[in-house]
């Protein structure tokens, strides 16, 4: 049977169409399902935190810090040392004073007697100031593991705007393909084949670019647990996967139980203890000695004993008590502008993170879908001759730009809700596995 030219091209397009959108569908769904796929190179978030919290440098200073915290501990428990005091008088003279002949020997033993309790207020401060220091800790491993899920989304992004920019390098063959076959058949000019060719130069280009940063996106997430050549070759979750969505009253209420804001009630304790130990200073300590007394002249000894007290003492110290009773205070009032500052970085956060997974939900559930299906049926058009090289190209790049949007959103969605977590210490809830921080205690 002898198939002429226009059955031979129908035939044609409708192969190209059926391709073309099997290849779209196929990417589209490769696309949202792409993080999920395993691989024994890959790796997951938990195992990233994990890692970064054992080895990262920025938390090993705590543990110096606890050690000498440790040391000043060991120093305050320490009760007033003894001193141990010995004089000799008239071991020498002129005139009936020999040498030795009138001489007295002192020896006495002499320490103090501290009042108003203040080892252990001194003791106080310092276990004060050790979990103070914790709650530093829990603020910097929070801190960290927010950086580490910043870099985490990152490569996610990257992964998908690197198969977005290999699928758009398939499809400018198709249509360089498309075009050599209409200039062959004398419908098109050779300068569409040119522009064709161009076009794919250009995006392999960007493919390459993306490659790239894909790679550099890894190395910055492997540094982070000093790993200047990453061991992964991909990263593992979902970018089009969103926590469920949570009440802002109920995201502010969390708030309080973020380390920072708990920090201000250890940095509390640290200033109470610091006025106790202050108030401790008015009472005034006694000086003790008692010894022996050596007459040398009529070979006799005798007990001698002493004692000293500061006279005023808690008049002098109305000052420091002054000082420590207004530092105390000022922390309630710090811990209220932190309030006030995360209630306005939680807000921007759950709003920004709406406002992009309900662009994410349009361009997946509509514009996309719209755009694939105006891409397969311009094809069809500019190989019948109905459209313009133009117009087919164009309708490539919108879908292309529309796919690089939702990626560009759902990362985005990703950081803000990272942002959440963050500020209110927890996870946020979710019903499949998605990306949120796993919260480990320290």
């Amino acid at each position: 049977m002898k198939i002429t030219p226009l059955a031979l091209n129908l035939l044609r397009s409708l192969i190209t169409y059926f391709c073309v959108g099997s290849l779209l569908l196929t990417n589209f769904v490769a696309f949202n399902g792409f993080a999920q796929t395993k691989n024994d190179d890959s790796i997951t978030l938990t195992t990233a935190i994990k890692k970064t919290l054992k080895v990262n440098p920025s938390l090993n200073v705590f543990k110096y810090r606890k050690n000498a915290i440790d040391g000043e501990l060991q120093s305050e428990q320490l009760t007033p040392g003894y001193s141990v005091y010995f004089e000799i008088e008239d071991f020498a003279g002129t005139s009936d004073i020999g040498v030795f002949d009138g001489t007295e020997y002192t020896l006495s033993l002499s320490s103090v007697f501290e009042m108003g309790d203040k080892a252990n207020a001194r003791v106080d401060v310092v276990n004060s100031r050790s979990a103070q220091l914790t709650a530093q800790r829990k603020i910097a491993a929070l801190s960290l593991s927010g950086e580490v899920t910043r870099r985490y989304i990152d490569i996610l992004a990257a992964q998908e705007r690197t198969s977005l920019a290999k699928e758009a390098v398939v499809l400018a063959e198709h249509t360089l393909t498309e075009v050599e076959s209409r200039a062959k058949a004398g419908a098109a000019p050779e300068a569409e084949v040119k522009r064709a060719l161009a076009a794919l130069g250009n995006i392999k280009l960007i493919a390459s670019s993306e490659q790239q940063q894909f790679e550099y996106a890894k190395v910055l997430l492997a540094m982070m647990w000093k790993e200047t050549t990453p061991s992964f070759t991909r990263v593992e979750g979902d970018l089009f996967n969103f926590a469920n969505d949570i009440p802002f009253d109920l995201l502010y209420a969390k708030v309080e139980q973020n380390p920072e804001i708990l920090s201000y009630a250890a940095e509390t304790r640290v200033k109470e203890a610091q006025l106790r130990l202050a108030q401790t200073e008015s009472s005034e300590d006694i000086q003790w000695s008692v010894g022996l007394k050596q007459y040398q002249a009529v070979n006799d000894t005798a007990l001698i004993a002493s004692i000293s007290v500061p006279l005023f003492s808690s008049q002098r110290n109305k000052g420091a008590i002054i000082s420590a009773q207004a530092q105390r205070d000022e922390i309630a009032v710090k811990r209220e502008i932190s309030l006030l500052a995360l209630h306005s970085q939680l807000y921007r956060a759950y709003s920004n993170r709406k406002q992009a997974i309900f662009t994410v939900k349009n361009l997946k559930d509509a514009i996309v879908p719209i755009l694939t299906d105006a891409l397969n049926e311009t094809q069809i058009a500019y190989q019948r001759g109905l459209y313009s090289y133009l117009e087919y190209l164009t309708a490539r790049q919108e879908l292309l730009f529309a796919r690089r949007a939702m990626i560009e959103s759902a990362a985005a969605a990703l950081r803000y809700g990272t942002e959440i977590e963050q500020l209110i210490a927890e996870p946020l809830p979710a019903t499949q596995h998605g990306i949120t921080i796993p919260m480990t205690k320290q």
